[in-house]
């Protein structure tokens, strides 16, 4: 005689706390409380007759029950949500909504966006901005453009394709040059106001000012003083108005290099093993207009011509 099936909010609840491994983030999604979300599990295992989870302190594990029924119901929920999010857009199939944090949108891709606007003008892309990573399963998100370690290990729940690789650099205003005077090496640099963008603080393996003076050889800079920004483009927008020196991701300050509102005044650049990279959802047919888009994008990349273009910003200086 089969067994008779559980109820699908606790199983909902299960699949939640073992996707985040957090009772209280799957209660946040769930919108019950804690309480509530443990009593449902609680009799989902009385139900089954096992254990799904190890209850630590301030943490959860599975079991080996728990890892067993875990996939799944991870893969048939992602189908429902799939099913319904396709009914929310099954008159709008050229939807494409992209994720990306702020710092990437206004200062590289919000001024090209027009260039695939009008290529695809059948396309309707929505940009949504974060400091944190979209959830596909959850926001509604087709494709992304996230920062990750470049060994970071495989996700099994994401698709993930490098886009291109992080270098930090310093970059300030011709006129904070022509106020301090010439700017030749490192311990130049170290006597101009600095700009600290302290998002790089929120990611592992990233750069920051201490970094930079450690690989230029620079051991008495004063990395204390300076203007501080939780905000890369709010960094980028205070540099290019002389407010001093920033250690800035190369690809968001490029359209800056560009126009000569920022130089580089020290050349030496750091990588810390991180790029951008193109993420959606494993498992989930692309959409053309997606496929469209990573195409356009990365043929974007391909086309910045950083030889040239570093040559003639030091030329400047």
């Amino acid at each position: 005689m089969a067994r008779p099936m559980p109820p699908l909010s606790a199983l909902r609840a299960f699949e939640a706390a073992a996707r985040h491994l957090s009772m209280s983030a799957a209660a946040r999604e769930l919108n019950v409380t804690a309480g509530a979300l443990s009593h449902q599990i609680r009799g989902l295992e009385e139900m089954l007759g096992v254990r799904l989870f190890e209850r630590r302190v301030r943490a959860i594990a599975l079991t080996a029950a728990g890892k067993q029924l875990y996939p799944g119901l991870q893969t048939g929920f992602a189908q429902i949500r799939d099913a319904v999010a396709g009914l929310a857009v099954a008159g709008q199939p050229n939807v494409l909504v992209v994720s990306t944090s702020p710092g990437m949108t206004s200062k590289w891709l919000a001024p090209r966006l027009y260039k695939f606007g009008a290529a695809h003008p059948d396309i309707d892309v929505r940009i949504s901005s974060s400091l944190t990573n979209a959830n596909f399963e959850t926001d509604g998100i087709d494709l992304a453009v996230r920062n990750m370690s470049v060994t970071a290990p495989p996700d099994r729940m994401l698709e993930v394709e490098r886009l291109a690789d992080i270098t930090f650099i310093p970059v300030c205003s011709p006129r904070l040059i022509d106020k301090h005077g010439p700017v030749k090496t490192a311990h130049d640099l170290a006597r101009l106001p600095l700009i600290h963008d302290e998002t790089l603080k929120s990611r592992a393996a990233q750069a920051d000012w201490k970094d930079w003076f450690t690989a230029a050889g620079v051991t008495d800079a004063d990395l204390r003083r300076g203007l501080r920004f939780n905000s890369a483009d709010h960094a980028l927008d205070a540099a290019g108005e002389s407010a001093g020196v920033l250690l800035a991701h190369s690809l968001l300050a490029y359209d800056d290099l560009r126009t000569g509102r920022l130089v580089i005044p020290v050349k030496l650049s750091i990588a810390p093993g991180r790029a951008f990279h193109l993420v959606s959802a494993r498992g989930r047919k692309p959409s053309p207009a997606a496929e469209a888009f990573k195409s356009w994008i990365k043929d974007e990349v391909a086309a910045l011509d950083w030889r040239k273009f570093k040559t003639r910003v030091m030329a400047q200086l």
